[in-house]
């Protein structure tokens, strides 16, 4: 069933599911021609309809692929619908302004009206602002309601495209509609989805490829299944999040499955952590199972296969036995007698010395091309204690053995796995086979790679245990926690990744695209601060300025009123950046930021040329527009806080490795450069985690607030989006 059109009057065009249908790509044709119900409506190709804009609105969330447009629950699609009633004051007359004001406060620390992401509440509330023109625009203009502006500012820069063609087509220039000519076409056809989710223009949404093999509503579950032997980095977190996606998609459950078969590398700790991790990504899922859980069925299962003549126990040499699968030569063990087999898997659960020469391999297909299938090993021995279980075992089961067995035990619907797998596949389908299992559909997308960038865990424990960086949650490091902590926003993540969609084609990712985002969610709200470099740093004079320093509150951002205020204090003495002060030159005319102009009347160099002190006099009646150098300052008080300024490198020099090419050979020598800064003394009351910009520096991140005059700030760089090699 297929909208066949969106019938409406030409007078009152229903914005809120134009506009919808406009950002999640979904197009229908327009007929203005009947405009007999005050209501508008959705003809469908059988013949149905539906009438109402909320009614039209809702379906359009319904349909589309955006993720949550209509809530990822029950309890955000009823803030959805609460929002929606309010719509309507928006256009109520005198209870406009009233209506602004309450919204306004509303968003004061929030991006979006409900939860994490743009639903159809927000275009409902937007929709209903842009229609009434200029009556909006003119406060828009003014300052008086700042965290809508800029709510109402971000969703049209985000949808820049669509939003602005529904104004131009549909507002007119003194808030009335514009009419609209019969059967108009609007979007892209509705049936059409992309295949590889590409997004082609900044700010668009991308479309998944939505179609799971043999997927029913309500009846898809998913399993997100860790190994927990690291933490969670970025490649991870697009498989948490496509598995939330699909499961919201079909109304189905996520699990949380940690793959704990290999106890050499695994640890409670990076359990624990790998759960913060998810809850930081927001997943939200059914329970938390484990792989061991199933180790006395998993073994069961390799016992059965070893009676039925499915699998063998082996002790060839571990490197004879790969040169053996290489060149599809059967091993001597292939066909023991099942007498002697059980004999030796006896010894391997004993973890005895003759038990630990052997593995367990199925008797697949030493000849297939596809080498997974030649006798993958599915047991080992291995007498380390797990991280749960203790020494109970001396056995455990590959990953390859125990998925396919665990996916099916559990109820898994669709196995997401990336592309990297592909060859394995036909192993995972035959495996499950041999058991007698109900088939698990296995679903690929592709492996998230970044540039300058290393995801292999074994690479990144290597630089942990090497004390190259300062854990798994350093801000060098491509993990969840270590891309906060360098004061990337979580829904940034989420966007970047929810962009790329379902993508089967293999991509290599510029950061430079995450951190665009991510300046785009923190740069309305952050609080603006000032530093200055403490090395050479060079003393102003101003002769006619203050004698006795006074305070003045200001706002911390110039924009946005919920960033509070700060004290700034004039002096007759300030200090500027030494970079600032060699540019200037005598008899100067130059801007100091929240206070006014000034004169340079006299610089002092050293022996070496360079600058030592200035001074100057105030001009506050000159123009700002008129001056070429706009100079951050401080005032000479012992309030000044210390600061560290790190700023951070690639860990690599190279942007893609390629296959064999050893990372020891292309380390970065110098990853991490430490500045001592001066900072005002509002930084006494910065909390770790708070988000700000330095005036003229950049945006900072606060590691380490402040404890006492002798331990300084730390603040880490946030990088913005614009390509730098290298330290400035």
């Amino acid at each position: 069933m297929e909208i066949k059109s969106l019938v409406f009057s030409p007078d009152t065009p229903p914005l809120s599911v134009i506009a919808a249908a406009k950002v999640a790509g979904i197009s229908f044709p327009i007929d203005t021609s009947d405009s007999s119900d005050s209501h508008p409506s959705f003809n469908f190709t059988d013949g149905l309809k539906l009438h109402g804009t909320y009614v039209l609105l809702r379906y359009v969330a319904r349909i589309s692929t955006i993720p949550n447009f209509y809530g990822q629950n029950a309890y955000e699609s009823g803030q959805i619908d609460e929002w929606l009633e309010y719509t309507p004051v928006l256009s109520s007359g005198s209870a406009f302004e009233t209506a602004c004001k309450y919204v306004d406060v509303y968003l004061e620390s929030r991006t979006f009206l409900v939860g994490q992401c743009l639903s159809i509440a927000d275009i409902a509330i937007w929709s209903g602002l842009a229609g009434t023109g200029p009556r909006w625009e003119s406060l828009r203009k003014s300052k008086k309601y700042q965290n809508l502006v800029r709510w109402f500012n971000s969703i049209l820069a985000e949808h820049s495209d669509a939003l602005t063609e529904v104004l131009a087509t549909y507002v007119g220039k003194k808030g009335r509609p514009v009419p609209v000519k019969s059967k108009e076409h609007q979007g892209v056809s509705q049936s059409t989805k992309s295949v590889n989710g590409d997004v082609s223009k900044a700010g668009s949404r991308s479309t998944f490829e939505v179609d799971l093999p043999d997927a029913e509503i309500g009846k898809v579950k998913l399993r997100f299944a860790p190994e927990p032997s690291g933490f969670l980095h970025i490649g991870h977190s697009k498989a948490a999040l496509l598995n939330q996606y699909f499961a919201q998609r079909y109304q189905g459950e996520v699990i949380i499955r940690f793959d704990d078969t290999n106890p050499a590398k695994e640890s409670n700790e990076f359990v624990d952590n790998l759960l913060k991790d998810i809850e930081t990504l927001g997943i939200k899922f059914e329970t938390v199972t484990y792989t061991s859980d199933y180790f006395p069925q998993l073994m069961e299962m390799a016992e059965k296969l070893i009676r039925e003549g499915k699998a063998y126990v082996d002790d060839t040499p571990r490197e004879q036995m790969q040169k053996e699968r290489m060149d599809g030569i059967e091993s001597k063990c292939r066909n023991n007698s099942i007498e002697e087999n059980l004999k030796l898997w006896k010894e391997m659960i004993a973890g005895s010395e003759r038990g630990l020469q052997c593995c367990v391999r199925g008797k697949l297909d030493m000849q297939d091309p596809n080498k997974s299938l030649r006798d993958p090993v599915y047991y080992r021995c291995n007498p380390i204690p797990h991280h749960r279980i203790g020494s109970k075992y001396k056995i455990y089961p590959t990953y390859d053995f125990a998925c396919p067995f665990v996916d099916s035990i559990e109820g898994i619907t669709h196995a997401l796995r990336s592309s990297e797998y592909h060859d394995r596949n036909a192993q995972y389908y035959r495996i499950q086979e041999d058991m007698g299992l109900r088939k698990v559909f296995l679903y690929e997308f592709s492996r998230l790679n970044m540039v300058y960038t290393l995801l292999s865990k074994r690479k990144l424990l290597w630089f942990v245990q090497n004390g190259q960086v300062d854990g798994w949650d350093d801000p060098r490091f491509p993990t969840v926690q270590g891309i906060v902590r360098r004061g990337l926003k979580v829904e940034a993540l989420i966007q970047f990744i929810l962009e790329q969609g379902a993508s089967k084609n293999l991509n290599l990712m510029e950061w430079d695209k995450l951190w665009s985002i991510n300046k785009k969610i923190i740069d309305p709200v952050c609080p603006r601060h000032t530093a200055i470099i403490e090395e050479r740093r060079v003393l102003l004079t101003l002769t006619n300025g203050p004698e006795e320093p006074f305070v003045r509150i200001i706002p911390r951002h110039k924009k946005y009123e919920g960033a509070g205020d700060k004290a700034t204090t004039f002096t007759k003495r300030i200090w500027l950046d030494y970079a600032d002060a060699e540019l200037i030159t005598a008899e100067e005319e130059v801007t100091l930021m929240d206070w006014g102009n000034a004169i340079i009347k006299g610089i002092e160099k050293d022996q070496e040329g360079k600058v030592t002190q200035l001074t100057g006099v105030l001009h506050l009646e000159g123009s700002v527009k008129t001056t070429k150098l706009k100079l951050t300052w401080l005032p000479e008080i012992n309030e000044l806080v210390n600061l560290s300024l790190m700023e951070f490198d690639y860990l690599i020099t190279k942007k893609k490795l390629e296959e064999g090419e050893d990372f020891l050979d292309v380390l970065n020598p110098c990853t991490k450069k430490e500045t001592a800064a001066l900072g005002d003394s509002n930084m006494r009351n910065l909390k770790r985690g708070d988000v700000l910009q330095l005036e003229r520096k950049g945006y900072f991140r606060c590691d380490a607030p402040y404890i006492r005059p002798s331990k300084p700030v730390v603040l880490l760089s946030i990088p913005d989006g614009r390509q730098q090699t290298g330290f400035k």
